[in-house]
């Protein structure tokens, strides 16, 4: 590939706009790291001192100030080692307290394996040590939580902020810089923007940022020192992309500044896959379920059997006179039995309340519309309920469907969408579920679009991606808490 054409940094900076700069923009590379640092060890050595005294009853002595001191010495070694003095800066909570947990577990474990092995018995007393770790964790929990919400009201107030200039002008590279601007809290101000096609832009602006030009530009705004990081977002066009970051970097070769490459969404779920080696070779698993791992297929299938034995004995009073009332309502059967795509795509049979009069000969599947006169006086109630659906749980005690994962649509449905949706069948890499990430954002009932069903198929593959027994409970959570009533439940 050929070399850009080179130039100096007076020249290629004769041109910048000057961009201006806040005095609040500041960037403290080593303050968030530094808060984490305080915050963590004075949360495990206030733990450590009130759960000596409450089992102790007594003055912390030299041999406990030891044991702290020690713990303090290998939370800092295990917190480190879990990346949670890395920038947090955007990175979900969620996972920051998983991690957290994480390493305050590896902490006592290796704490245990040493007060056992060298039997440091006056250090490591069982009742003091188990209460310092109960205690410990929600100390850390809280702790962690109050700085990263401090952190992000200093910036949404214009304190610790990057300056970032964004090398596209394409979708994708308006995607990112809408998102930044909308996360005030994230502290990254997009100052200028690059066209990577050359200076044909230059002049005009993107979402009220500033085009400063095209690729030659960039030496120039970083000599001004009005650029902190360098985002770069082109179209997602294999060799094209390839090449404009060979470019970037050369242009850059002589900068120290922070460089980063965007991917498309696409790319971005592409480059998050696992990975793995045949013969050698590096291998990155584009479609593989979490579910092969029997570990994961173990923990799911008890958790399944467990909340679906306890949601059957508690509602089987109510499931009997919803069963009354459905033989009541019309002829027919209780019981609604439709064959469904499951796990890896098989056919299963689901169990649901029956809703709709008896329609023989009707072999259009169509979904319920609103007033449709198919659908019974109480049907329609446990419709917009939810309740209709509560014999599913017998189909999770069969191991048919599972409490969370993505909902079974129709099987006429799915040969319908296989072909409009990239990706639809993957849906079926684990078992449906009674609710899931797409219901509790709001995708579930009707979907006469084909975007809607589109965005429930991204947020299907969302969990799929990124299971876990945390994000289960979330959405059980969820779906609790948001009620099992929704306008588009007909």
């Amino acid at each position: 590939m050929s070399r850009p054409q080179s130039h100096t940094r007076s020249q290629l900076g004769a041109s910048i706009p000057s961009l201006p700069r806040d005095s609040h923009h500041l960037d403290y590379p080593f303050f968030s790291g530094l808060l984490y640092n305080i915050v963590d060890l004075a949360a495990v050595a206030t733990a450590g001192v009130m759960a000596y005294q409450a089992t102790a009853q007594t003055a912390l002595g030299t041999p406990g100030k030891l044991a702290i001191l020690l713990g303090l010495f290998m939370t800092r070694v295990s917190f480190a080692n879990w990346g949670l003095y890395d920038s947090w800066r955007g990175r979900s909570l969620v996972e920051q307290t998983g991690r957290l947990a994480a390493g305050w577990i590896s902490v006592f474990i290796a704490m245990i394996i040493l007060g056992y092995v060298f039997d440091l018995a006056q250090l490591f007393r069982r009742d003091w040590i188990l209460t310092w770790f109960m205690l410990g964790g929600l100390f850390l929990i809280a702790a962690r939580s109050a700085a990263t919400l401090s952190l992000r009201l200093l910036r949404q107030r214009g304190w610790n902020h990057k300056r970032i200039a964004v090398v596209g002008t394409g979708d994708w590279a308006r995607t990112v810089i809408r998102r930044l601007n909308n996360a005030v809290w994230l502290g990254l101000d997009v100052v200028a923007i690059v066209d990577h096609e050359g200076d044909r832009s230059a002049g005009k602006s993107l979402d009220g940022t500033p085009i400063v030009g095209g690729l030659e530009r960039l030496p120039g705004l970083l000599s001004k020192g009005q650029v902190d990081e360098v985002w770069l977002c082109v179209p997602a066009d294999g060799g094209g992309r390839v090449e404009e970051i060979e470019r970037v970097q050369h242009l850059l070769r002589h900068s120290t500044v922070t460089q980063r490459f965007v991917p498309h969404f696409a790319e971005m779920r592409l480059m998050n896959r696992p990975m793995t080696q045949i013969m050698g070779l590096p291998v990155v698993n584009l479609s593989v379920s979490p579910m092969r791992v029997s570990v994961n297929r173990m923990v799911k299938a008890v958790e399944d059997r467990l909340i679906a034995a306890l949601v059957l004995l508690v509602t089987s009073p109510l499931m009997i006179l919803i069963a009354i009332g459905v033989k009541l309502s019309s002829r027919g059967p209780v019981l609604f039995k439709q064959l469904r795509h499951g796990w890896d795509g098989k056919p299963i049979k689901i169990y649901k309340f029956r809703t709709m009069r008896l329609h023989e000969g009707d072999r259009d599947v169509r979904q319920a519309t609103p007033g449709d006169s198919r659908v019974t006086w109480i049907g329609a109630l446990l419709r917009r309920t939810s309740l209709d659906e509560l014999p599913q749980f017998f189909n999770v005690l069969q191991g048919r469907m599972s409490i969370v994962g993505p909902r079974p649509h129709a099987i006429e449905h799915n040969h319908f969408y296989m072909d409009q949706i990239d990706s639809y069948m993957q849906r079926h890499k684990v078992k449906p579920g009674i609710t899931g990430w797409a219901q509790v954002n709001g995708y579930r009932g009707q979907t006469d679009t084909l975007e809607k069903m589109e965005r429930r198929v991204e947020h299907d593959l969302f969990y799929i991606e990124n299971w876990s027994l945390w994000l289960d409970a979330k959405i059980i959570v969820l779906t609790i808490v948001r009620g099992f009533v929704h306008p588009n439940a007909y």
